[in-house]
C-alpha cells in the first residue's frame, strides 16, 4: 500500500493516538498522559499520548499546527520519526521546537539531504541528548551545525550515510560519549583518527562494516586521540595484520572489543581466534560480546605460549616473551584421543580352544553370541558368556543381559571372553 502524501505530524498523531487506536488506561505506571484541555483545542481531551511517540513510516512531510504540537507534546521525551518523507529541516524544527522535554530524536531514512540545516533551525534541537540520523545522507556540514547547537549531545548515530571521508569542524564536541558510524565507506585510518579529534570524550566507537584496512598511528598518538575510549567495534573491518590488533593496547581505557569477520582471523579455528586475540589484549575484559573470565585469560595466555613455542625466534611476537616471563616456557600438551574405542582384539576361550578375534564394541551381547555361533558350534540359546578383564583383580563377569552393549563392559585389547554351554 502506498504511503499517503503530504501528511502532517499532527494529522498522524491524532490518528494513531485516538482513543480507538490507543485506549486510555488509568492507574500508575501505564505511561499514558492526557493533558488538561486548553481553549480552542477540541481534540485535546480525546488523545492519549505516552511520553515516547513512535510515528515511523507514516508518510509525514510537514509539521502541521505548531500550537497543537505544543499543547499535546509538552511531556514527550522520545520521538521516532524514522522512515518518513521529511525533507525540509524547517519542518523538523517546527516539530522539535514545540517538544521542550525531548531528549531522543530518530530522523533515520528521511531525505533531509535535500535541504540545508541553518543554525537557527538546529537551535531547536538544543536539549536533545541522543540523535539518530542513519540513512539520512546528512552531510558533514549538517553534522557540524548540529554539533554546534547541541551542547548536551551524548549519543550520535550516522550509519548508512555513504561517508568516504570525515570532515572535522572548527570546534570539538566534548559531550559526545557514543558514536555509531557503521556501514559507511571509511577505509583509511587517516579518516578515523579525525573522530578522536572531534569527540575527545568518546567512550564507545562502533565502526562495524567500514572495511578499515589498518590502524596506522603511533602508540602515543592513539592514546592522545582516544584517551577515554572504553569500547570499539571493528566488526568486518579489513584488518590483515596482528600489529593492528596489538595497536588496540594503546587505547588507555579500552575494555571491550568486537573483531568478528576480519580477514586476519579467517585462517584460524574458532578456538584459535578467540584465544590468540585474548592473549594479545591483556586489558580487554569483553571480546565479541562475551566476558573474558580470569580462567579463560590464563588458558588463552598459556595457549599462546604453546602456539609459538616451535616458531623461529625472529617470527615470535613480543607478547610471547612477556607471557614466558609470567608463566615460564611451556611444553606442548600431549595429544590424547578421547574418542571411545570402536573395536577390540580379544581371546575367545571355549573348551580347550583359544581363538583371537576382533569384535565390534557397539554391538550387544546377543549380537556377539550370533558372531560366535559358528566358532563354538553352539546355538545362542545354549550359550553362556563371561568377560575377563586381564587387569582387573576380580574374576570373570557373566554377560547375562542380551541387550547390554559391549562397550559398557570396558572391553579392551587383550581381554578374554569365555564361552560355556548351559547343558555342560
Amino acid at each position: 500500500m502506498d504511503q499517503p502524501s503530504g501528511r502532517s505530524f499532527m494529522q498522524v498523531l491524532c490518528e494513531k493516538y485516538s482513543p480507538e487506536n490507543f485506549p486510555y488506561r488509568r492507574g500508575p505506571g501505564m505511561g499514558v498522559h492526557v493533558p488538561a484541555t486548553p481553549q480552542g483545542s477540541p481534540m485535546k481531551d480525546r488523545l492519549n499520548l505516552p511520553s515516547v511517540l513512535v510515528l515511523n513510516s507514516c508518510g509525514i512531510t510537514c509539521a502541521g499546527d505548531e500550537k497543537e504540537i505544543a499543547a499535546f507534546c509538552a511531556h514527550v521525551s522520545e520521538l521516532d520519526l524514522s522512515d518518513n518523507r521529511l525533507e525540509d529541516w524547517h519542518e523538523v524544527s517546527k516539530i522539535v521546537s514545540n517538544v521542550p522535554q525531548l531528549e531522543f530524536l530518530n530522523l533515520s531514512s528521511n531525505p533531509l539531504n535535500l535541504s540545508v540545516l541553518e543554525r537557527t533551525c538546529a537551535g531547536s534541537f538544543s536539549g536533545v541528548r541522543k540523535l539518530v540520523l542513519n540513512n539520512s545522507k546528512a552531510s558533514w556540514e549538517t553534522v557540524h551545525t548540529i554539533l554546534q547547537e547541541l551542547p548536551d549531545l551524548e549519543e550520535l548515530f550516522l550509519c548508512l550515510n555513504d561517508y568516504e571521508t570525515v570532515s572535522c569542524p572548527s570546534i570539538c564536541c566534548p559531550s559526545l560519549k557514543l558514536l555509531h558510524i557503521t556501514d559507511n565507506n571509511l577505509q583509511d585510518w587517516t579518516e578515523i583518527r579525525k573522530l578522536g579529534v572531534m569527540f575527545p570524550s568518546l567512550d564507545t566507537l562502533v565502526l562495524a562494516n567500514n572495511h578499515v584496512n589498518a590502524i596506522e598511528e603511533p602508540d602515543d598518538s592513539l592514546a592522545r586521540l582516544f584517551p577515554n575510549l572504553r569500547s570499539i567495534s571493528l566488526h568486518k573491518a579489513g584488518l590483515r595484520s596482528w600489529e593492528d590488533i596489538d595497536k588496540l593496547n594503546s587505547f588507555p581505557k579500552l575494555e571491550e572489543v568486537r573483531l568478528l569477520g576480519i580477514p586476519l582471523l579467517q585462517p584460524y579455528t574458532t578456538e584459535e581466534r578467540r584465544k590468540l586475540v585474548i592473549a594479545r589484549l591483556p586489558s580487554v575484559s569483553k571480546l565479541n560480546g562475551s566476558v573474558v573470565t580470569d580462567g579463560e585469560r590464563e588458558d588463552s595466555e598459556r595457549f599462546f605460549i604453546r602456539y609459538f613455542v616451535d616458531v623461529p625466534q625472529e617470527e615470535v611476537p613480543f607478547r610471547y616473551h612477556e607471557l614466558v616471563t609470567k608463566y615460564g616456557k611451556l611444553e606442548p600438551l600431549a595429544e590424547v584421543d578421547l574418542r571411545p574405542q570402536s573395536s577390540a582384539k580379544v581371546e575367545v576361550h571355549f573348551n580347550d580352544q583359544v581363538e583371537e578375534m576382533t569384535i565390534r564394541l557397539d554391538q550387544t551381547v546377543a549380537e556377539l553370541k550370533k558372531q560366535l555361533k559358528t566358532l563354538v558350534q553352539l546355538p545362542t540359546s545354549n550359550m553362556l558368556l563371561y568377560y575377563f578383564d586381564h587387569e582387573a583383580p576380580f574374576g570373570p563377569e557373566e554377560m547375562k543381559y542380551s541387550s547390554r552393549a559391549l562397550h559398557s563392559f570396558g572391553i579392551r585389547d587383550g581381554d578374554k571372553i569365555f564361552v560355556e554351554s548351559k547343558t555342560k
